[in-house]
Parts: structure tokens; C-alpha cells; sequence
């Protein structure tokens, strides 16, 4: 069961970063070109918290396919899932222990009270519109962007002394991860299922209120009665998307990504020009026009 999500089909978007970061700050210290194996360690437990997060994500949403299969809980069942995600969460920290590193293991145990207390945050919705967006956003660095900022700072402090490096890291990160998330709350609205492996509008039918959904409802106010019961009510969710996309919702929301992804390329920048350095500018690019 806990091996099930690791089939090689997923984007390994993280430890792809993360190996990337790895290499780019050695080379900014000293040139070594060489990812230490503690740095690749990092990026396989960056993968395993992710997964193990998928796993628990699916139980709380009650979710029947990822990737473009059953979910572990539809398989399994629920309490074999939650296990089977406490298993993976085990193994990473174990990985974690034997890098032997306090400052690194501070820096990842970090990351999974982000993800929990980013699920409460999405369990939660503010009745004062003006915090709505400030809401969201918390709730997507905790959930999302937490992961691959503290990952990024992680691989930094192993490769290079330097605290002015570990917060570009850190920065980068936080950037590229918070771009990732609204680019995938667009595409919730714009990507069929099949490009997916999920189903589409899944966020509404959780009740949730993305991006495009907050930025629709600058438009069309109506909709903050449906934010506030969650899309409970029968055609909630087909007059809520239809909202969504008369409105420049899905435009708005791509923009800000866009300046997440800026701001992540100006971070990164910073560092001593090197082909990793170089890929790294062109992920933050990727983040904003992959359609899956």
C-alpha cells in the first residue's frame, strides 16, 4: 500500500528541485558539481512527505482516483489508508534521523505541522471576504509551497554555510511552490479529467474556494452565500464554475501566479551562474505553462 503512489508516474516536481537546488548552491560555494548524498536523501523525503500527504489527502476528500487510478482508501479502505500514510511519513523521517543533521531536521519536521495545519485552514472559511485571500494564501503555503521551501533551505544548509544562500533557497521555493498550487487551482477549472488523472471542479465539490472562485467573486457577489455553505446546495457547483469562467477569474489567478514565478527568478538569480541555476529559472517557467 505505501508503495503504491511510487510507480514512477507521478512528476517527482519536487525532488527534481531540490536535487536542481542541491547542485546550484554547491557550485555558488565551491564549484563542486557533486550532490552529496545527504542532499539526494533530502529530495527523496521531500517525495515521500508529499506522497504521504496525497495518501491522507485522499481519505479526508474521500477522493476514488489519482494519477489516474484508484486511490489507496478506495482500495484499501480508509483506516489501512491513514496507516499506510503514517508508514511512509515513518520512513522518511527515519531517512531524516540518520542525515544526523539538527539544523536540517528542524527545518523538515517544520514542513509537517505546515501540512496539518494547512488541512485545518482548508477545513475553515472566513466569513469576512477581506480575509478571504490572505486565508487562501496561508493555506496554500502551508499545504503546498512549505514543502519545497523548506526542502530548498534544506539541500542550501548541507551544501553551502552561507544564510544569505539558504534564505534564496528558501525564497525560491516558497515562490515556485506557491505559483504550482494557483497554476493547479486553474487548472481545476480549464483541464479536462483525463489531462488531470483526477476529476476536474474536484475543488468545488469539496467545498473549497480557490483562487478563481475568490477572484470571481469581486464580479459576481452572489457567489459568496455558495463560498460560505461550501457549494452544499444541488447546482452549486455547476453555477459556481459557470461564474467562474464569465468571470476573469482563471486570467487573475494566472497572473499572480506569474509574479510568484518573478519573484522566484529573481531569488534564484542571485546565485553564480551555472546550468542547474539556469534550470531552475526555466522550471519556474514550466510551473506556469504545464497543463497536467
Amino acid at each position: 500500500m505505501s508503495k503504491y503512489y511510487f510507480d514512477g508516474k507521478g512528476k517527482a516536481f519536487r525532488p527534481i528541485i531540490v536535487a536542481l537546488m542541491a547542485r546550484a548552491c554547491n557550485i555558488h560555494h565551491n564549484n563542486s558539481r557533486h550532490v552529496q548524498a545527504s542532499q539526494r536523501t533530502i529530495a527523496l523525503i521531500a517525495e515521500m512527505i508529499h506522497t504521504a500527504s496525497l495518501v491522507h489527502d485522499d481519505v479526508i476528500d474521500d477522493a476514488s482516483s489519482r494519477r489516474g487510478k484508484h486511490t489507496v482508501n478506495k482500495i484499501w479502505g480508509e483506516k489501512k489508508a491513514v496507516l499506510a500514510g503514517d508508514l511512509i511519513l515513518s520512513a522518511a523521517s527515519i531517512a531524516l534521523a540518520r542525515i544526523g543533521n539538527t539544523t536540517v531536521i528542524s527545518i523538515l519536521t517544520q514542513v509537517i505541522e505546515d501540512l496539518v495545519r494547512g488541512e485545518f485552514l482548508q477545513l475553515g472559511s472566513k466569513e469576512n471576504e477581506n480575509e478571504r485571500f490572505a486565508h487562501y494564501l496561508e493555506k496554500t503555503f502551508k499545504k503546498t509551497a512549505s514543502l519545497i521551501a523548506n526542502s530548498c533551505k534544506a539541500v542550501s544548509v548541507l551544501g553551502c554555510p552561507d544564510p544569505v544562500v539558504h534564505e534564496i533557497a528558501y525564497q525560491y521555493g516558497k515562490n515556485v511552490g506557491i505559483a504550482f498550487q494557483l497554476i493547479d487551482d486553474v487548472l481545476d477549472f480549464t483541464s479536462c479529467s483525463d489531462q488531470m488523472g483526477k476529476p476536474t471542479s474536484a475543488d468545488l465539490k469539496l467545498g473549497l474556494a480557490t483562487g478563481p472562485v475568490l477572484f470571481a467573486c469581486q464580479q459576481f457577489p452572489e457567489m459568496n452565500a455558495m463560498i460560505m455553505r461550501r457549494f452544499s446546495l444541488p447546482g452549486d457547483v455547476d453555477r459556481a464554475r459557470q461564474y467562474v469562467l464569465q468571470s476573469d477569474g482563471v486570467q487573475q489567478t494566472t497572473y499572480l501566479a506569474q509574479q510568484y514565478c518573478h519573484e522566484a527568478i529573481r531569488e534564484i538569480s542571485k546565485l553564480r551562474p551555472s546550468p542547474e541555476r539556469d534550470a531552475l529559472i526555466q522550471l519556474s517557467e514550466i510551473v506556469l505553462t504545464r497543463d497536467k
